[in-house]
């Protein structure tokens, strides 16, 4: 009798290759939402069959849709994507994990799982063309072998680690790439109202509209110039010339009133006293 499961099986791994399913993972939407759009653009033939709001509900996508390709968010609600991705290694078609996180730290954690590759939020197209090119070459490899060389994979690993290099004293910083919806923009300094913590990530006000930047607020300061930027409070750096003056609200707090947005930004104690000849 015909064995028709050989060909079967050969059709599955040519559409896994050519048309490679995909399953998203992130608890932030508009993230989510901007890793698709940047997939489409990068690798068209990649069709993404589910997004996943937290852990739980990724698990169970993976099991229903049985994608090729899972992009993880490590710090997820319910089961985080470390735990997550500890679960699927047992199973022997688990699929290839690239890990999409805003902290660099995880790279060993992300490896020690078996992480095919790793990018940080936001990510850029550059960096997200060179993870689909190792997931084209995984998908390309033969059943059974591992998704990377054992040695690739300790290289990338060495090189995520390894500690940033100290930065040379330069100019202050003149231009920011920011996530703006489905975009990445280039942004002058000059257009900066002011800069806002934003839990993981950090938000750049301009003047219509608002950025994220993955910098931390507290990096980011030592790459500002101190004269035309003042920190008034621990999470907040203003324009120095987007300040259109002071005043005292009801409980006694100083407050910032902008030229160019409505909002007004209240001034901490320990920043209070540059305001003082204003």
């Amino acid at each position: 009798m015909r064995d028709y499961r050989a060909p079967a099986a050969a059709l599955e791994r040519h559409a896994a290759i050519d048309h490679p399913r995909a399953l998203l993972a992130d608890d932030e939407p508009h993230l989510l939402d901007y890793l698709q759009t940047q997939l489409a653009a990068a690798w068209p033939q990649l069709r993404i069959v589910g997004k996943a709001g937290n852990g739980i509900e990724a698990l169970r996508l993976i099991d229903e849709l049985a994608p090729d390709v899972v992009f993880l968010d490590i710090q997820m609600p319910g089961l985080n994507g470390l735990a997550l991705a500890e679960r699927l290694a047992t199973d022997g078609k688990a699929p290839h994990i690239v890990f999409v996180t805003a902290h660099h730290e995880y790279a060993v954690d992300a490896f020690e799982h078996a992480a095919l590759d790793y990018l940080l939020k936001p990510t850029t197209p550059e960096r997200l063309a060179k993870t689909v090119a190792k997931l084209q070459l995984a998908l390309r490899a033969a059943a059974g072998a591992p998704a990377v060389a054992p040695e690739a994979l300790r290289a990338l690993l060495q090189q995520l680690a390894a500690p940033l290099p100290a930065a040379p004293a330069a100019a202050p910083l003149q231009w920011i790439r920011a996530a703006h919806g489905d975009e990445t923009r280039l942004i002058a300094i000059d257009e900066v109202i002011y800069f806002q913590s934003n839990d993981k990530y950090t938000s750049v006000f301009l003047q219509e509209g608002e950025c994220l930047i993955r910098t931390p607020l507290s990096k980011l300061r030592e790459q500002l110039d101190e004269a035309r930027f003042w920190q008034i409070h621990r999470g907040v750096i203003v324009a120095a010339k987007s300040v259109a003056g002071t005043h005292t609200d009801f409980r006694g707090r100083l407050v910032v009133k902008l030229k160019e947005r409505r909002e007004q930004l209240t001034v901490s104690r320990n920043y209070a006293e540059q305001f003082k000849q204003m």
